[in-house]
């Protein structure tokens, strides 16, 4: 199982790092006790490409500058990672890059954006956050912004015009466009403007874990006929409803019942550490993923269909998208 995981490509579609190295300074290069995502844990985990999370709690910042200047700190900290250690962290805005990392025994790093905020309510916004290699767009987070109200808001509503604007954008650049974070109205009309695949880069199962922000069937099965991806996420309370007893076996619950729901092509890997609070016992930081990679095998998962839960599903979305 070792050999398996450490030739396959590992695709991480979220974690909250950069939050955390631009509050608290915490390292890229060490391993230090604090934090679940640091350079030394994704390689000794096997991981190919990590999707960095551009992420704050936007409504407490300043009105529009807030949000622009503290995303861009966040990209200034992606950016000084990469030159930090060369020889083991490149960014990637392709699905070549990501191929090419693999190869080289190095980790790629992708720029994604958590809520539109950053971007002031203006679309052009949206190109230059492209330029900087910005290659995922959530539209909110659990609030209300210019693009739509997120999951947390009372009584939800959709996206705005500017919102289905974004989408339509953000196809046009090269963006993933990612559902996380939405209400039923926000997916639906994200999935009613989009013309290719859309992903959710962190949510489970509503059936297994009736919690918001994972996904009902009809939401699977949308996503999976957009040709898109849905990463399960390793937060615990997304897991099960008793969330001290999460572990890597509810996680694998999850995948079962959505590989079974929508198919294995359509399932991947989206953790959200350094997001959340408390622990799935079995993946506690990113160097644990090897242990998944033992469990599906154990459960019979053929080779194939690990190496496409591990990372080729969402490499499919991102060659599709991005190039």
């Amino acid at each position: 199982m070792h050999e398996l995981h450490f030739d396959s490509i590992v695709f991480d579609a979220h974690c909250d790092f950069l939050y955390e190295t631009v509050h608290d300074g915490r390292p890229f290069d060490q391993r230090l006790r604090v934090g679940r995502v640091d350079l030394p844990r994704l390689m000794a985990g096997g991981v190919t490409a990590q999707v960095f999370a551009i992420w704050d709690y936007w409504a407490e910042l300043p009105a529009e500058q807030g949000p622009t200047l503290q995303a861009l700190r966040q990209v200034g900290a992606f950016y000084r990672m990469a030159d930090l250690c060369p020889d083991r962290f490149v960014p990637a805005t392709r699905s070549a890059e990501v191929e090419r990392a693999k190869a080289e025994g190095k980790v790629a790093g992708i720029l994604g954006l958590e809520g539109a905020e950053p971007l002031a309510g203006k679309l052009g916004l949206l190109r230059t956050f492209y330029q900087l290699g910005v290659r995922n767009l959530g539209l909110t987070w659990n609030y209300r912004n210019q693009a739509g109200d997120g999951v947390g808001v009372a009584d939800p509503g959709g996206l705005t015009d500017f919102g289905r604007a974004l989408v339509r954008e953000a196809e046009r650049l090269g963006m993933m466009v990612d559902i996380a974070h939405l209400p039923p109205r926000g997916v639906e009309d994200v999935l009613e403007v989009a013309q290719g695949p859309v992903i959710d880069s962190h949510a489970n199962a509503y059936a297994l874990c009736g919690h918001p922000r994972n996904l009902s069937d009809a939401q699977l099965e949308a996503v999976a006929d957009s040709g898109g991806v849905v990463c399960v996420v390793f937060v615990p309370k997304f897991i099960t409803p008793g969330a001290a007893q999460a572990s890597l076996d509810g996680l694998l619950d999850h995948i079962d019942y959505i590989a079974g729901r929508i198919g294995v092509d359509h399932v991947g890997l989206g953790s959200d550490f350094d997001g959340y609070e408390g622990e799935t016992l079995g993946l506690e930081d990113a160097s644990c993923l090897p242990r998944l990679t033992a469990v599906l095998v154990a459960r019979g998962y053929d080779e194939t269909s690990v190496r496409q839960i591990l990372g080729l599903n969402l490499l499919r979305v991102f060659e599709q998208v991005a190039g």
